[in-house]
């Protein structure tokens, strides 16, 4: 399904908004033009689908897939709100049915595969069909032998609602990318704010690019659950992008408005220079699963 941009109409947004970092009063029409990027302190605003298409693809060539995906209430959740209310309510929200939306896309003029897990669908967290549609994006790359991009925003990690099948998701994510990778292809990861859970302890961390936007928050659990778990204070900045890529965590931190350039630059170069997917690359792999199947075989056997 071929995305076309549209903005809602209706009564226009106050022409100032108070920043949630800083709580300067910036200029609203300012931060759009710096891509929703505060222009006191660089803090950069969460975005939604659309606007990260718009920054990143090139103009009307995403074609979305997996569109018939939608999270269902396995264990029949009920909490002050039930998991079905909330469903219903993000989606009406954001207007999409799920949190991870995928599909095919140029930036400029190299195909890819482009994922973003959208963190105004109940905090971006990882439910059964984001993992699904994360698995499936990485097959997709591998089939049509393109790189794979995702542009994190799980700042709610693993889904609650759906209990162990939202945990099984870091596992079948992670065995996805490994694929695609053990392949030859090209896995490029964003790292947005915040990027959290079981998200981060699986598919988000394993690009073999990892660019990350400036202050962003990214870690397994948060800075004050590990301060009151180990009883100490810790280091300042801790768990930003900055901090991470000081120890070689992230391997980039790029502001956004530079993002769509660095990412033309880096497809530009792997893309021509180190061929994305190699036949010996499949043959190793293809080699090294046929082992590894015939030995978990001997061992039934046995």
């Amino acid at each position: 399904m071929k995305w076309t941009l549209s903005r809602k109409r209706g009564a226009p947004d106050g022409l100032w908004m108070k920043c949630t970092s800083c709580e300067a009063m910036v200029y609203r029409k300012v931060v759009e033009e710096q891509h929703h990027v505060c222009p006191e302190c660089g803090f950069h605003f969460r975005l939604s689908a659309e606007q990260r298409v718009e920054y990143l693809l090139d103009e009307g060539s995403f074609d979305e897939l997996f569109t018939n995906l939608e999270s269902t209430d396995p264990l029949g959740f009920k909490g002050k709100k039930s998991y079905k209310d909330k469903l219903k309510q993000a989606q009406e929200n954001t207007g999409h049915r799920e949190a991870a939306i995928f599909g095919v896309g140029t930036i400029g003029g190299k195909e890819v595969v482009f994922g973003m897990i959208d963190a105004n669908f109940i905090m971006g967290s990882m439910g059964s069909v984001v993992g699904e549609k994360i698995a499936r994006g990485a097959e997709e790359a591998l089939k049509r032998k393109i790189p794979l991009i995702i542009v994190s925003g799980s700042g709610g990690g693993a889904r609650m609602e759906e209990g162990i099948l939202s945990l099984f998701q870091m596992a079948k994510t992670s065995a996805a990318i490994k694929r695609l990778q053990d392949a030859g292809g090209l896995y490029i990861t964003i790292l947005t704010n915040a990027t959290m859970g079981g998200s981060m302890a699986s598919w988000a961390a394993l690009g073999d690019i990892s660019i990350a936007e400036p202050q962003a928050l990214l870690g397994f659990a948060g800075p004050r659950v590990i301060a009151q778990t180990v009883r100490q204070e810790l280091p300042p900045g801790f768990q930003t992008s900055e901090f991470l890529l000081e120890r070689g965590f992230v391997d980039q931190v790029c502001h956004r408005k530079d993002l769509r350039q660095r990412l033309i630059s880096i497809l530009r170069y792997c893309c021509k220079d180190i061929p994305a997917f190699r036949k010996s690359a499949v043959s190793r792999a293809t080699s090294k699963i046929n082992k590894e199947a015939a030995r978990a075989e001997a061992r039934s056997k046995n």
